[in-house]
C-alpha cells in the first residue's frame, strides 16, 4: 500500500480518531437549545460539508437567529469536552504514524472539521509530532467530495497527487481522494457500517484498523 508513496493524507473524524458517533449527539444537543427536533435526514445532508458550509446549512434550514460564527463557536464548545474525555484514537494510529515517519513519508490532515478543534486534537493525542500540514475544507472553495482539500494538502507537502495515499472513512471523502488522482484506503467505522460495501468498491484498499498495514509491512 505504501510502495512508491511519498505522502499520506488523513481525514480526521472516523479515520484518525473514533469520533463520528459524537456529532449526531452534538447536533441533537445543539438543536435542543432551539426546541428543534433532530431530522432523520440531517447527517446525510451535511456529510462532507466544511465546518462553515454546515453552519450555513443549519442557519438556513432551521432559520437560526445566531450568526455563522456564533454557531461554529457553540459547536466547538460542545465538541471539545467530548474530544477531551470520550474520543480515542483509532486502533494502531500512533504505531502507523511512527512507521511512516521512520520511512520518511510526509503526513498531512485534510478534514471538514474546524481548525480550532483539529489543532487541539492533534496536540492532545500528540499527533503534531508527525503531521506536517493541517488544512480544513474552509481553506478551499468546495468541501468533499470535491478534490480541493486533498490537492491543497498535497501541494503544500510538495508531493504529486499520484504519490499520495489517502485514508478516509466516508463516501464523500473517498470520492474526494479519488477525484484528486490519489490512492485511497477506506477505514472501517461503525458510523458508516451501512455503506461498507460501497466504500470497498470505491476505495483502492480497505482496513479495519492500522495494524493490518503494519502486519503486512513486517
Amino acid at each position: 500500500m505504501l510502495q512508491n508513496k511519498e505522502a499520506v493524507i488523513f481525514d480526521l473524524d472516523g479515520t484518525l480518531v473514533d469520533s463520528m458517533w459524537m456529532w449526531h449527539t452534538i447536533d441533537r444537543e445543539y438543536l435542543d437549545r432551539f426546541q428543534i427536533p433532530l431530522p432523520s435526514d440531517l447527517q446525510s445532508k451535511i456529510e462532507g460539508m466544511s465546518f462553515t458550509e454546515t453552519a450555513e446549512y443549519f442557519k438556513r434550514r432551521f432559520n437560526l437567529p445566531d450568526s455563522i460564527e456564533k454557531i461554529k463557536a457553540d459547536w466547538n464548545q460542545l465538541a471539545w469536552d467530548k474530544y477531551m474525555n470520550e474520543v480515542p484514537l483509532k486502533h494502531g494510529v500512533l504505531d502507523f504514524l511512527t512507521h511512516c515517519k521512520q520511512k520518511g513519508i510526509k503526513m498531512g490532515i485534510a478534514t471538514s472539521n474546524s481548525v480550532e478543534l483539529v489543532m487541539n486534537i492533534t496536540k492532545v493525542h500528540k499527533l503534531d509530532q508527525y503531521i506536517e500540514i493541517i488544512r480544513t475544507s474552509c481553506d478551499v472553495n468546495k468541501g468533499k467530495p470535491a478534490p480541493d482539500i486533498y490537492l491543497l494538502v498535497a501541494k503544500q507537502l510538495h508531493v504529486s497527487p499520484q504519490k499520495c495515499l489517502v485514508f478516509e472513512d466516508i463516501i464523500p471523502g473517498i470520492q474526494a481522494g479519488k477525484a484528486a488522482g490519489m490512492t485511497v484506503c477506506a477505514v472501517e467505522d461503525p458510523y458508516s457500517a451501512a455503506q461498507r460495501e460501497e466504500k470497498r468498491k470505491l476505495a483502492d484498499y480497505y482496513i479495519d484498523n492500522y495494524y493490518e498495514i503494519l502486519n503486512r509491512a513486517f
